[in-house]
């Protein structure tokens, strides 16, 4: 279980291919202080480290993990935003988050508004019944608040220090974001479409 908070931003530095699997190895502020078998976010998903050393760690992404996820877009130098798991007793600053990507994406609007930002994403399989106005969303593992929805469209406002310390700083246009729906909405739809 995550937050949502990103606690760093780690670079892709080795990626290798083993039949379907990918090993993908980064390097950030954190790898020195993880161990092997910890789950931790990369971009929304949650990934086991499986080697650890100084200034960087291993994971392991499986086929299914790689066609759902942006993890498929990942090159040599690409940043992703890290996440840790939630300890129990922890104050739980962004929202309950499981690590477990729903969909993907695509930045369609990217708008500078006096030193706030507000970004916009779409895609024909956006589930609307699953967002609210000002209800929370993970976006590339950053828990977020929904600015705005509208026909398979969702718009977000960045504070600067979320900017500043997220891979959002080079966001580009019809670059594709991992996304993940409040659990609790998840919960709700089903049992009440039974």
């Amino acid at each position: 279980m995550f937050t949502g908070i990103i606690e760093s931003i780690g670079k892709v530095k080795n990626i290798e291919k083993d039949g379907k699997n990918y090993h993908f190895t980064f390097q950030s502020d954190i790898s020195k202080n993880l161990k092997i078998d910890q789950s931790v976010a990369h971009n929304g998903v949650c990934l086991t480290v499986t080697s650890q050393n100084n200034m960087e760690h291993q994971v392991t992404a499986i086929c299914e993990t790689i066609q759902k996820t942006n993890m498929n877009s990942l090159k040599i130098g690409s940043l992703v935003n890290l996440e840790r798991c939630l300890k129990i007793g922890d104050r739980l600053d962004g929202h309950m988050v499981q690590g477990h990507v729903d969909d993907t994406v695509v930045c369609n609007k990217i708008n500078e508004e006096d030193g706030s930002w507000r970004i916009g994403f779409e895609g024909e399989n956006l589930n609307e019944k699953l967002i609210v106005d000002k209800g929370s969303i993970c976006i590339n593992g950053i828990s977020l608040t929904v600015a705005k929805i509208n026909n398979n469209f969702v718009e977000v406002a960045i504070i600067p220090y979320t900017f500043e310390n997220t891979n959002f700083k080079q966001l580009k246009i019809n670059d594709m974001v991992n996304i993940e729906y409040d659990i609790l909405g998840k919960y709700i739809l089903k049992n009440i479409t039974k």
